[in-house]
């Protein structure tokens, strides 16, 4: 008992030292104006965080094992890529403010746009469908900006004091917000039985997933959104935001999954995402243990 009250505190000591440093971090960089804290921030994570956390190694990992025929100087050069990505994706988040005013006037493509409005104009339910991919909540900003009632699924963090403060900045750019599990599982219905259109991202390896493909390799992936959508009778629409050099957006409302089965239409949504990581690798969140096939609960949600 003893030794389970000393990890305890000694877990949230390390919770609270974390979360001081990052607060710290978040002063420093709102003392820079917008497009220099996102420089910043893609500096800062690709240069101290990642080589720090191991995720240049487990990036040229996932790169290695996708791209065997790359060489190494594009792996290298690649692996930096996505560390800077993260880091001006993060700069963003924590800015929510300057995130809005700067995202929501980008080029919306694609012929899923106007399936969706209609969908929603008819009052049934939508889901948007992305990953861990430019920035994901440039479409939920922009569908917000088309004023669409437009909620967000979102996955407890392990760290609740900084999981606090996510929450506060994303909540900035458009709420409902419904946390993942039973917590949120009650209102996200009601939410979407009542015609809103849900944000979602699939691209994350859960150990009770279904093994499909994802980029040539088999990877666990939830087909519980595209069996909510059968139930609701749902409309399944990919969307992408692309960052441009300019670190300006495009995103991409691709024409809407047809309806099949779970299974089916959830590699369906792997397939789409793959030809965008194709396009855009750099973009792509690879420090995710996508592949791993064996896992615990509890590595499901890192």
């Amino acid at each position: 008992m003893i030794k389970k009250k000393s990890a305890y505190v000694a877990k949230r000591v390390s919770y609270r030292l974390q979360y001081w440093l990052f607060l710290s971090l978040i002063w420093v960089m709102h003392r820079m104006r917008y497009t220099r804290r996102q420089k910043f921030g893609a500096w800062f994570f690709s240069e101290v965080i990642a080589p720090l956390a191991g995720y240049h190694k487990r990036t040229r990992e996932n790169l290695n094992l996708i791209f065997p025929e790359m060489e190494e100087a594009k792996v290298a050069r690649l692996t930096a890529s996505v560390g800077r990505n993260i880091g001006i994706t993060l700069s963003e988040l924590f800015s929510p403010d300057d995130f809005v005013k700067n995202v929501t006037n980008c080029a919306l493509k694609g012929d899923g746009l106007e399936a969706l409005k209609r969908a929603h104009e008819q009052g049934r339910p939508v889901i948007v469908v992305s990953g861990h991919f430019g920035n994901y909540d440039v479409v939920r900003a922009n569908l917000i900006a088309m004023n669409l009632r437009v909620g967000g699924l979102y996955r407890r963090m392990n760290n609740p004091y900084f999981d606090a403060y996510y929450i506060k900045s994303i909540s900035k750019i458009g709420t409902p917000l419904f946390e993942r599990g039973r917590r949120g599982l009650k209102a996200m219905l009601t939410f979407l039985r009542g015609g809103g259109i849900l944000a979602v991202l699939i691209d994350q390896r859960l150990a009770n997933g279904v093994p499909l493909s994802f980029m040539g390799k088999t990877a666990y992936s939830p087909v519980s959104i595209a069996g909510l959508a059968l139930k609701l009778d749902a409309l399944v629409v990919p969307a992408y935001a692309v960052r441009q050099l300019d670190l300006s957006y495009e995103v991409h409302i691709e024409d809407p999954i047809e309806h099949s089965t779970a299974i089916e239409m959830t590699q369906a949504l792997n397939d789409s995402l793959d030809r965008r990581v194709q396009k855009n690798p750099e973009q792509w969140l690879w420090i995710h243990r996508r592949w791993k096939s064996t896992v615990t609960h509890d590595d499901a949600t890192n």
